[in-house]
């Protein structure tokens, strides 16, 4: 955690916040802070600054905050990922925030299991909590919007090709003949599951106007592929 991320319900007056639970675990056992110590923090959706603290003990945390820095620019990125195996998305979307990425379709596909759409990993609680410790670790305070799309075909030939004007649509196939290079401008990037889209769905993307780019000759999981394909495209 390298921002302490403040929530409205924090404020106790117009600059003190009061912290429990998860946050003031990790300042007593990782910054191991003090009274008078200074820590960054952020405001979710809001700005960075930095709090000292005033009162520190086993049950509570206050803290007297400054808010004076805007956060990060994002990437220039809609990411449109194929649902992976819940165990992998925590991973996958705490990453994908922490790289700035601030638009994220989670999307159906023929080889995504059924189940995986009944995990709670799903769930609203969980993406927001994932998100969090995505800007925590990146010293971002902007929560990305996250849209699930249980129906492939509706998704991607009736919606997306409105989000595609003035971007350019990558999409990530292992049997591509151009690789991932630099791009300009903002992107619309689509991330199949482990074993790739099937060829139906790869015709549907390349017929709204996606592009396929090859990650090279090696298969990548999906928490590889997406940092892999953010450095080469940026």
């Amino acid at each position: 955690m390298n921002l302490i991320l403040l929530e409205p319900s924090d404020f106790i007056d117009d600059n003190r916040v009061r912290l429990h639970g998860r946050r003031l675990t990790h300042v007593l056992q990782v910054h191991r802070a003090s009274t008078g110590n200074q820590l960054r923090v952020g405001l979710v959706n809001g700005k960075l600054g930095h709090g000292i603290v005033e009162h520190l003990d086993a049950a509570t945390l206050e803290m007297r905050v400054e808010l004076d820095r805007e956060p990060p620019m994002p990437l220039r990125v809609r990411l449109i990922l194929a649902v992976p195996r819940p165990k992998v998305l925590n991973r996958t979307i705490a990453a994908a925030v922490s790289m700035g990425i601030r638009e994220i379709d989670l999307i159906n596909s023929w080889r995504v299991e059924k189940s995986y759409w009944d995990s709670p990993k799903l769930s609203e609680e969980n993406l927001e909590l994932q998100s969090k410790l995505g800007l925590e670790q990146a010293g971002d305070t902007m929560l990305p919007t996250i849209r699930l799309h249980k129906i492939f075909t509706p998704f991607v030939r009736e919606q997306l090709p409105q989000a595609l004007r003035g971007s350019t649509a990558l999409l990530a196939h292992p049997e591509a003949e151009t690789s991932a290079q630099r791009a300009s401008g903002p992107i619309v990037l689509a991330i199949g599951p482990e074993g790739g889209f099937i060829d139906r769905e790869v015709e549907t993307f390349l017929n709204v106007g996606f592009t396929p780019i090859s990650l090279g000759p090696r298969i990548l999981r999906v928490e590889t592929a997406l940092p892999f394909l953010i450095g080469r495209l940026f």
